[in-house]
């Protein structure tokens, strides 16, 4: 049986209904065909019996009449009652010398077969083949009764009754198709609702659950479909935790490393600023020569602890939750700019109210667009950045949501394989990991767009209030 690769299951299964039928169909004929022949055959035989046992009556009444000049064999009384279209009855004797034989003629409304039927016919059931039956008196063989058909009735007879065959065929089988479709159509409606589920799943809707169909299979199908969905709506939850309490880690080591970095750095910058000057004080008194060299390292230590002051505005930012997520993001903004000395441009445009957002979601938003920033300005050498932060506000019967948009003309990074969908994977870069990280356990969606030749776009939506129930998919009509 043929296989087309990505057919529809309801026509494949169709066709395979008819090529069956067609079989059936096939057997069914040939077993008319046959038993037709049996018939056929059976009646020539019977012909043939009644003629030899008619002849052998006649022989005896010559014989006991005495009358050598009766006439014999008289085939006419027995041709009148059995002959048929087609028939040939004859007799024949010893020497193989026919003495009688009477044929009836052939109907004439009856279409000839085509050749090529005709000839697979004949082939097959050879319709022209004789009866024989020996015609005995006082113990002897005194000839042969014969009959036979000729070939071309018994052809054309099949022909009719293997036109009116295909005739119903022909009206059947459409018919039956046709049904067959429709049942199978109605019985896989059920199919479309699952691939609903799993687009709607694959897509990050895990609230997502089957309803139970009315097969067995199917809700066999359905509760497994809604279990595993169950399952990795836990898992993806445990994941986000695991991942939140992760950052967590990450920000509180981020400030663990600040705290040491001003402690312990910033304290020695700072005394080796003095040290310095209190070098050029003197160097000023015995020594004008070292003043070169007292200023190289005074500058040195300044130059240091502004790149100090830099790291530590990075590793642990002004407190969002003082400031607010806007004003965070503004100051960031500024400070780009300010060390930038105009290349590259920051651009900021905030719509909607922050004020009440959850800390978390803040400052994880502020990381992203920190990392997204650094990246544009340091690794795609970026000359103009703009930064959209826009709330949405909630619909009567839907979330909140935040979108974040950063698009920038820098050089693309290095994405393999990037889908214009949700979280894409790339080849490198921890920071992009980190974001898609920090993107997940919000319980948003990430997406990241390379531009041709330049430039690149970042899309962030995160929902303010997520909601979890569970979103049954309805049932088709």
């Amino acid at each position: 049986m043929w296989i087309w690769s990505g057919s529809d299951l309801k026509l494949r299964l169709t066709l395979r209904v008819a090529a069956v039928s067609t079989l059936c169909f096939a057997a069914i004929s040939g077993y008319f065909l046959i038993d037709s022949d049996r018939a056929a055959r059976a009646r020539i035989a019977a012909v043939a019996d009644v003629a030899a046992r008619t002849l052998e009556l006649q022989q005896s009444k010559i014989q006991w009449l005495n009358n050598p000049r009766a006439e014999f064999p008289d085939l006419d009384s027995i041709a009148a009652t059995v002959m048929t279209p087609g028939l040939c009855l004859a007799f024949r004797s010893h020497s193989g010398e026919i003495s009688q034989r009477f044929c009836g003629g052939a109907q004439t409304d009856t279409a000839a077969p085509p050749l090529a039927f005709a000839a697979l016919y004949r082939r097959l059931f050879d319709p022209g083949r004789e009866a024989v039956r020996p015609v005995v008196s006082r113990g002897n063989a005194i000839g042969e009764a014969v009959a036979w058909v000729d070939p071309a009735v018994p052809t054309a007879e099949a022909w009719h009754d293997a036109g009116r065959l295909m005739a119903v065929f022909m009206i059947a089988l459409p018919l039956l198709c046709a049904l067959v479709y429709a049942a199978l159509s109605r019985a896989l409606r059920p199919t479309l609702l699952i691939r609903d589920g799993l687009e709607r799943i694959a897509a990050g809707d895990l609230a997502t659950r089957l309803p139970p169909f009315d097969l067995a299979e199917l809700s066999a199908i359905g509760d497994v479909f809604n279990q595993l969905a169950e399952r990795l709506a836990a898992a993806l939850s445990d994941r986000n935790a695991l991942t939140q309490k992760l950052i967590l880690v990450q920000d509180e080591e981020r400030r663990h490393l600040a705290r040491e970095l001003h402690d312990e750095f910033g304290q020695s910058l700072a005394a080796i600023r003095a040290l310095a000057a209190s070098a050029r004080q003197t160097a000023a008194q015995d020594c004008p020569a070292l003043l070169a060299e007292c200023d190289g390292i005074a500058r040195t230590a300044t130059d240091m602890m502004e790149t100090l002051r830099g790291a530590l505005f990075r590793l642990r930012p002004p407190d969002v939750d003082e400031l607010g997520l806007a004003a965070s993001l503004e100051g960031l903004i500024a400070g780009w700019n300010g060390r930038s000395r105009g290349q590259p441009r920051f651009e900021i445009a905030i719509s909607g109210s922050f004020e009440r957002l959850a800390s978390s979601v803040s400052a994880n938003l502020y990381r992203i667009v920190q990392e997204a920033l650094t990246n544009a300005a340091k690794h795609a050498g970026a000359t103009r950045v703009m930064l959209r932060l826009q709330m949405h506000e909630a619909a009567p019967s839907g979330d909140s949501e935040i979108t974040l948009a950063i698009d920038d003309d820098g050089r693309p990074g290095d994405p393999q394989g990037t889908p214009q969908g949700d979280l894409p994977q790339f080849k490198s870069g921890m920071g992009l990991l980190g974001m898609r990280e920090r993107v997940a356990a919000l319980g948003g969606r990430l997406s990241f767009e390379a531009g041709q030749p330049n430039g690149s776009a970042l899309r962030v939506i995160v929902p303010v209030i997520a909601n979890r129930e569970a979103a049954p998919v309805e049932r088709a009509a």
